[in-house]
């Protein structure tokens, strides 16, 4: 008994081994710690928000007024105060830095909110195709299900066709009234009894 226990213990010892050194696979159902970025992390929206607005501003007359003030007035106080406060003399290199500053970040900010743009413009071209295509299938049911009530009205008497057919079967009565009168016969006899005898040939 003693050697079937101790092969046992050999025999589950290299599992616990095997299991132990393992290597653990992140479970399918428990989230991913975060991992750690040495870039700083932003939101994608709110940058392209500030994007559009800042662009927006760019392209407006306001923002050439107030650029073309402070370039003048940069350029009056270099040019006009005595040297020892002047900050950027002639030829105003500092001027042209920060001006080629602001058109390097100026570009990109507005093609960012050119892209979202025409994102936008996608989507509303793909949602007004959809809507088209929904507009065209019901106008071409609308206009199948009005042929149909056109073929159907068409085999169905109406308020006129059989006014028509009565005033036909009017008349058709009236001209065999006249014509039966004189042989004696009677076509409708509740009113030929109601009258006297002899009223025919009175009204002759």
């Amino acid at each position: 008994m003693a050697p079937e226990r101790e092969s046992g213990t050999r025999e589950r010892i290299p599992v616990g081994a095997t299991a132990a050194t393992r290597p653990r696979t992140p479970r399918l159902d428990q989230p991913r710690p975060p991992r750690r970025r040495i870039l700083p992390e932003w939101d994608p929206e709110a940058f392209g928000r500030l994007s559009e607005k800042i662009a927006r501003f760019l392209g407006t007359g306001r923002f050439i007024v107030w650029m073309t003030v402070v370039i003048i007035m940069w350029v009056l106080w270099n040019v006009t105060v005595p040297v020892a406060l002047r900050f950027d003399q002639y030829p105003f290199i500092f001027l042209t830095l920060a001006l080629s500053l602001q058109a390097s970040y100026a570009a990109p900010l507005i093609l960012l909110a050119q892209n979202r743009q025409d994102d936008r413009d996608r989507v509303n071209l793909e949602q007004d195709r959809k809507q088209n295509e929904r507009s065209i299938a019901d106008t071409e049911y609308l206009t199948r299900e009005i042929a149909a009530l056109r073929m159907g009205l068409g085999e169905v008497a109406t308020r006129d066709w059989m006014r028509s057919e009565l005033q036909d079967l009017m008349k058709e009565l009236e001209e065999r009234r006249r014509s039966d009168g004189h042989g004696g016969h009677v076509v409708f006899p509740a009113e030929r009894s109601d009258r006297p005898a002899g009223r025919d040939t009175d009204d002759r």
